[in-house]
């Protein structure tokens, strides 16, 4: 197992990414773990658009189908709050029993001890590799920022 991670800065937003994962555009984060599953997750970007995470909830149960692009939960956060659209195809295998503890986790270590669910399946077809990730934020950050210099307002 590798621990490489990709350094990105962009306006005031930097982090580290896992090269090793797959990356969707809603900014998850897809890892095997072990034959057939997947550990998923928030990229920081995902939870830095939340803001402090409050409450998280899964609306399927371990053993239940699900299909990507399924709404299977939510995560809400003081800034907003989202549904979670499965990365992957196939069973959900379960939460992170760890956010009930501590769901600052998704925050302070989303690439670690921080991840959302498991699923045993296929990852999203459309998933990318870190450099495609670098790719989409690099995307998104110029459209909030050119959203940002259209609306100049008097002080």
């Amino acid at each position: 197992m590798t621990a490489d991670n990709i350094p990105y800065r962009r306006a005031r937003f930097s982090t580290r990414l896992p090269a090793e994962r797959l990356y969707t555009a809603a900014h998850s984060w897809l890892a095997r773990d072990g034959e057939g599953h997947w550990r998923i997750g928030l990229t920081r970007f995902a939870t830095r658009m939340l803001g402090e995470l409050v409450e998280f909830g899964f609306e399927v149960k371990p053993g239940d189908p699900i299909g990507v692009g399924q709404a299977i939960g939510s995560v809400e956060g003081f800034k907003a709050l989202s549904q979670i659209y499965s990365a992957a195809g196939g069973e959900f295998a379960g939460e992170n029993p760890g956010l009930r503890e501590d769901i600052t986790r998704l925050d302070t270590d989303p690439y670690g001890e921080g991840w959302l669910y498991r699923v045993k399946g296929d990852p999203d077809p459309a998933a990318v590799d870190v450099q495609g990730y670098i790719a989409i934020l690099d995307a998104t950050i110029d459209r909030m920022l050119e959203k940002q210099g259209g609306q100049t307002g008097g002080g």
